[in-house]
C-alpha cells in the first residue's frame, strides 16, 4: 500500500486529524522492514468513523518467514468485539499478548502495540506469527527492537535504510552499549566463515569480528552501508542505529552474503566487454566492405552499376550504425531516434548533392529496441530515406525529412515523412518492382510482425506499425 492510498483511506473512513494521518504514514513506511525483522504478519488498526468498528489500514506479510494465515485485508472493517486484543490496547495503551484462531483448531501468536501521539492512542499495530517463531532463541530481542522501531519511525528517517530483508540475510541486534544480544542462524553462518563461532556477547566493533576483512568499501550515497571483502566471502553490512533523545537504544545490523552476486557481476562485465569488442569489430568489418564496394564503384564505367553499389554501401553502413552504438554501451538495446539521426548523417555525407539543404524533424519521444530489431529498423529507415531523396527531392534544392513516434498500449507507430510532391499516379505497380521497398515490406511484415503503409499527406508518409513485444525468431 502507498502513502497516498493510506491518506485517502483514513480521510474517508476515520476521524483522524491530518497530523495523526501523517504520523501513520511515517510508521507505514517502516512496517515491511518490521514484518521481515519479526517474521510476522503486521496489521495497522484504526477506529472507523463509527467507533464500533476497526479499519484495517495496512496489512503486511514478511519475506523472511512462511505465514499461511492471512486474516485481514487492507481497507476492510472488523467489529470491535471481534478483536479483543486490539480493543484492549486501543483503550488502555498497553501491550497485549494472546492467540488467534485463523483456521479450525489452528492458532497463531498475536501481540499488539499502541501507537501514540500527544493526545493518546492513535492506532494499534498487531504482530501475528507462527507459535514456533515466537519460541526462537532471543526472539524477545527482535520483538523489543521492532517496538523501538515503531517509536523511532515517528521521526523523519532515511527510508532506504529500511529496505526489505531476504530470508538469507543475517540479523544482528546489539544493545545500547553495542554488545550483541541476538544473532540469527544466517548471521552466525556468515561469521563462522570469518572465523567467529559465537557472536553473542561480542562488542560490535571488536577487532575479532573484522580481523579477516581485507577490503572495505563505503558507498557515498549510503553511508550506513559498507561492503566487506575477506579471502573467500564478500558481505554487505547495513548498520541501523535506533536512537531516542540523542542516546542509542539499540542497533540493528543486517549482513548479506553477496559473494555469488559479485562473482556474477564480474562475469557479466567481462562478457559485456567481449560483446562490445565484437560489435566494434563487426562495425569495422562492415565499413571495410563498404570501402571495397566504393572502390569497385569508382572502377566501373556503368552508371547503373555505380548507383547499385552506392545503394549497397548505404545499406551496409546503416547496419554498421547499430553495431557502433552497441560497441559503446552496456545494454543490447538501441535508441531508434538516435539511429535514425546517425543514418541521416551518413546519407548526407554519401548521397546528398552538395547544393541540397536537408532539414530534419523528430517528435514524439523514442523507442528502445533489442539489437536484432534495431538492425532491421536501421535498414528500413535507410531505404525509406533514400527513397525520399531519390523521388521527392530530385528537382529541388531543399527539403524536410521527419520522424514522428507514437506509442499505444501494445504497439509502436513510426511515421517517416518528407515534404515532397507525394506518391505519383500508378505508384502501386512500381512499388512491387522496387528492391528497396521489397526489403522494407519483408523486414516489417515478416521479420517484425508489423504493418507497412505508404500514403500522401503534404508529402509522402511511410507508416510503420510494430508490436511492442516483437517476436525474434
Amino acid at each position: 500500500m502507498t502513502n497516498n492510498n493510506l491518506l485517502e483511506l483514513c480521510r474517508n473512513t476515520t476521524n483522524l486529524s491530518a497530523t495523526q494521518i501523517n504520523l501513520l504514514q511515517r510508521i507505514e513506511r517502516i512496517l515491511p522492514f518490521t514484518a521481515d525483522l519479526t517474521m510476522a504478519n503486521i496489521g495497522l488498526f484504526i477506529y472507523a468513523k463509527s467507533s464500533d468498528k476497526f479499519l484495517i489500514a495496512d496489512y503486511i506479510k514478511p519475506h523472511t518467514a512462511y505465514t499461511p494465515f492471512h486474516h485481514s485485508r487492507i481497507g476492510c472493517f472488523r467489529k470491535v468485539q471481534e478483536e479483543p486484543l486490539i480493543k484492549y490496547t486501543m483503550e488502555t495503551g498497553k501491550s497485549m499478548q494472546g492467540k488467534r484462531e485463523w483456521s479450525w483448531g489452528k492458532f497463531i501468536e498475536m501481540h499488539t502495540e499502541a501507537i501514540f501521539d500527544s493526545f493518546g492512542v492513535v492506532a494499534v499495530v498487531s504482530f501475528e506469527m507462527q507459535p514456533t517463531v515466537a519460541k526462537v532463541d532471543g526472539y524477545s530481542y527482535l520483538y523489543k527492537t521492532a517496538c523501538s522501531l515503531l517509536s523511532y519511525s515517528h521521526k523523519t528517517l532515511d527510508i532506504s535504510m529500511f529496505h526489505p530483508l531476504a530470508s538469507s540475510d543475517g540479523i544482528i541486534i546489539a544493545d545500547k552499549n553495542n554488545r550483541i544480544v541476538f544473532a540469527n542462524s544466517a548471521a552466525i553462518k556468515i561469521y563462522n566463515i570469518l572465523g567467529v563461532n559465537n557472536l553473542i556477547g561480542y562488542h560490535l566493533f571488536d577487532h575479532q569480528l573484522s580481523h579477516r576483512i581485507i577490503k572495505e568499501t563505503i558507498s557515498s550515497d549510503r553511508p550506513y552501508e559498507r561492503e566487506l571483502t575477506a579471502d573467500s566471502i564478500t558481505i554487505v553490512k547495513r548498520d541501523i542505529p535506533i536512537q531516542s533523545g540523542g542516546s542509542l537504544i539499540c542497533r540493528i545490523v543486517i549482513v548479506s552474503d553477496v559473494t555469488e552476486v559479485r562473482k556474477k557481476d564480474k562475469e557479466l562485465l567481462i562478457k559485456s566487454a567481449v560483446i562490445q569488442e565484437i560489435h566494434h569489430r563487426v562495425k569495422n568489418n562492415l565499413q571495410t566492405i563498404a570501402s571495397l564496394l566504393r572502390l569497385q564503384a569508382r572502377r566501373t564505367q556503368s552508371q547503373e552499376v555505380k548507383d547499385a553499389l552506392k545503394e549497397s554501401v548505404n545499406r551496409i553502413l546503416s547496419i554498421s550504425v547499430v553495431h557502433e552504438f552497441l560497441s559503446q554501451q552496456q545494454d543490447e538495446v538501441i535508441d531508434v531516434t538516435q539511429v535514425t539521426k546517425n543514418i541521416l548523417t551518413l546519407i548526407s555525407q554519401n548521397m546528398l548533392r552538395p547544393d541540397f539543404n536537408l532539414t530534419t524533424k523528430f517528435s514524439g519521444g523514442t523507442i528502445i529496441l533489442p539489437s536484432q530489431q534495431a538492425s532491421n529498423l536501421a535498414l528500413i529507415v535507410n531505404e525509406l530515406i533514400l527513397n525520399s531523396l531519390e523521388h521527392a527531392f530530385s528537382h529541388v534544392h531543399e527539403g524536410t525529412i521527419g520522424l514522428t513516434i507514437t506509442r499505444t498500449t501494445d504497439k509502436y507507430i513510426l511515421d517517416l515523412y518528407d515534404d515532397g510532391p507525394g506518391l505519383p499516379e500508378g505508384f502501386e505497380k512500381k512499388q512491387s518492382q522496387s528492391l528497396g521497398l521489397q526489403i522494407v515490406k519483408t523486414l516489417i511484415e515478416d521479420d517484425m510482425n508489423g504493418k507497412f503503409e505508404l500514403y500522401n499527406s503534404n508529402g509522402t508518409h511511410a507508416k510503420i506499425t510494430i508490436p511492442q513485444n516483437i517476436r525474434s525468431d
